[in-house]
């Protein structure tokens, strides 16, 4: 009988442990001379050993050394006849098989002695002892080593391990919920068959409980064409169509080959927008997908969904057999259309299913579609070019190239799809870091180009209401340039509706200090700054009336005034447009159509935090200190 020793100290230079190998040193400092014990009893095949991340399955059979049986997993001595699975450096296990399951061979029966400190009576032994069992004893185990491989751990629990028998193709796996198509067998740990094969494969859904959950979980870890063993124990074999009655089993080892499966993508979360591919396309999924704005080339046939016989158009037929050509992140197709094809693979066919508000109703909607529709589309990816490659280019070539799309994000704000066209400016701009002018003339046309471009994002954000961030595209042009007028107006706007009126009244006042050409600007971006203070000011004092009575003239006053520069305001900017397109194609938004403003959350004070003119209305009601709250 050999005897099993801690490994030796590692040299001073060895690198640095992780946790668990730190504490699995410290356990295996227990072992003392003689304290594990092991014989071989039969030897095993070949010459490898198993190791951290291995699963091992063995038969034990634990004697007291006298020779009466423990307790054993074989049917001959009582047990089951279930072998137990453990995965090394993961499992929970008494020391003893710790350090003795890594010395075994395949096939390999043996006999291992140990002391009470090196299985259940171990300071803070991570397993538990069997009911009855004599842990403070001296014990024999025998073990023989089934098999061991290394092993793909679907469940952090343990619960549900992979064996992968033949590798198989991409690394395209399924989820919910696509359609699967697969081989599947079964088994009891025991070796009983439960689900016999057949020629026919299986097909179903993943996520609609149609297999238990454990073998779905595997089955989502596949490739197609993959063979596995998926080791499931009772916590996930949950019932389901496959199988029904699942009472009595511990554990279940399923045998599966995945045929196929289908893509089936919901593509909002909420399976109101669903793709189902039909037809598999060349290359591997997402990487040969137009996932970046392309110039796209598809067959569609459109029809209703609830009269799948009213195709409403066919580009086979209304399109003279031609293809429908158009570039992806312009708004060109609606909404729904353009999100499934951009995961789609050159040569693949889908079918899609989409709700009114991403096909038809906020697009243009054709003459035989009634407004909310829900509709069903029949694409074919024929194939896709990437934009051009600024490599190679000269300066004037890539400036080019970036009016381009630049004039396409201005197409984009002017329609109102701001974040389409903030998308547009954004891409221009992470181009733009790869740009690098060689002459002062090339340098200032670039920095031009750039602060437009910043400040067509400011423009965008300022639209859908996120003023922060405006600002803060403003601020790359300031830092740049302080004086830089238009990205004062637009920082000027953007604090105006964020709330910070101080702010706003400095930017509009520095415009007309740094080029007095932009006073008219100015000026009318003051009057309407005044006009929102007074709005506040009156919803204020009407919020609080009752509250402070001692001088009503004086907020009778105030409210006039309020009418008086609202009135005034509402003259001096009654003839400006909405939107106006400078020189450089930014957008230079109107003070008269701005959105609801938003209060800024940093005020100190809570009346602040809430009401950002409290200071200013407390001192004109002749109350500089309130001590109300």
């Amino acid at each position: 009988m050999s005897h099993i020793a801690a490994g030796d100290p590692p040299p001073a230079a060895a690198k640095k442990k992780s946790p668990a190998e730190e504490a699995a040193e410290k356990r295996r400092e227990k072992l003392t001379p003689g304290s594990l014990m092991k014989a071989v009893i039969r030897s095993g095949s070949g010459d490898v050993t198993p190791t951290d991340g291995d699963q091992v399955i063995i038969h034990c059979t634990t004697r007291t050394m006298d020779g009466i049986v423990v307790n054993s997993t074989r049917r001959e001595h009582g047990g089951k006849g279930i072998p137990l699975r453990f995965v090394l450096g993961r499992s929970k296990m008494i020391l003893g098989f710790a350090e003795g399951f890594p010395t075994m061979l395949k096939g390999e029966i043996a006999m291992f002695k140990m002391e009470p400190k090196i299985h259940f009576a171990e300071d803070d032994c991570p397993v538990t002892a069997p009911d009855g069992f004599p842990k403070d004893d001296e014990l024999q185990f025998e073990i023989e080593m089934l098999d061991f491989f290394k092993a793909k751990v679907i469940s952090e629990d343990l619960e549900v391990i992979k064996k992968i028998v033949d590798e198989g193709k991409g690394w395209e796996t399924p989820r919910e919920p696509y359609e699967v198509t697969a081989r599947i067998t079964a088994r009891t740990a025991d070796g009983k068959d439960i689900l016999p094969s057949k020629e026919v494969p299986y097909f179903f859904t993943l996520g609609k409980s149609e297999v238990p959950k454990g073998l779905e979980m595997g089955i989502g870890s596949m490739a197609r064409k993959e063979k596995a063993t998926i080791y499931v124990s009772s916590t996930y074999l949950t019932e389901s169509s496959l199988m029904p009655q699942l009472e009595g089993l511990e554990e279940v080892h399923f045998e599966v080959e995945l045929v196929q499966f289908t893509q089936v993508r919901d593509m909002l979360g909420d399976g109101r927008l669903i793709k189902r591919r039909v037809v598999d396309g060349r290359g591997e999924f997402p990487m040969d997908c137009p996932l970046h704005d392309s110039l796209l080339r598809v067959h569609y046939k459109g029809m209703l969904l609830d009269e799948p016989k009213s195709v409403f158009y066919d580009t086979k037929i209304d399109n003279d057999g031609e293809p429908l050509e158009f570039c992806s992140g312009e708004g060109l197709v609606p909404e729904g259309f353009e999100m499934c094809v951009r995961l789609m693979l050159p040569g693949e066919k889908s079918i899609v299913t989409c709700p009114p508000d991403f096909a038809y109703d906020k697009f243009p909607r054709p003459v035989n579609v009634p407004e909310g529709a829900h509709v069903r589309w029949e694409i074919e990816l024929l194939g896709f070019e990437v934009p051009k490659d600024w490599t190679g280019l000269n300066f004037i070539e890539i400036m080019e190239e970036a009016d381009k799309i630049k004039n396409t994000g201005n197409r984009l704000f002017k329609e109102g799809k701001f974040e389409l066209a903030k998308a547009k400016y954004e891409k221009l701009l992470r181009e733009y870091n790869h740009v690098h002018p060689q002459d002062d003339e090339e340098g200032k046309v670039f920095a031009n180009s750039r602060s437009s471009l910043h400040l067509n994002v400011a423009a965008c954000y300022q639209k859908i209401g996120e003023y922060r961030k405006s600002i803060e595209a403003c601020n790359k042009v300031l830092d740049a340039n302080p004086v830089h007028v238009k990205a004062l107006y637009r920082r000027g706007m953007s604090y105006m509706l964020g709330g910070d009126f101080d702010d706003a009244k400095n930017d509009f006042e520095k415009m007309i200090a740094v080029d007095k050409s932009s006073e008219p600007d100015a000026t009318a971006a003051l009057l309407k700054l005044k006009q929102k203070e007074q709005e506040i000011e009156k919803k204020a004092r009407k919020q609080f009336k009752g509250l402070f009575d001692k001088k009503p003239g004086e907020i009778s006053e105030v409210g006039a005034e309020s009418e008086g520069a609202k009135n005034a305001g509402d003259t001096a900017g009654s003839g400006e447009a909405v939107t106006s397109t400078d020189r450089d194609g930014s957008e230079k938004p109107s003070p008269h159509a701005e959105p609801d403003y938003a209060f800024e959350e940093e005020r100190p004070g809570l009346i602040g935090r809430i009401w950002p003119s409290a200071r200013r209305i407390f001192s004109s009601l002749g109350l500089n200190r309130c001590t109300i709250l």
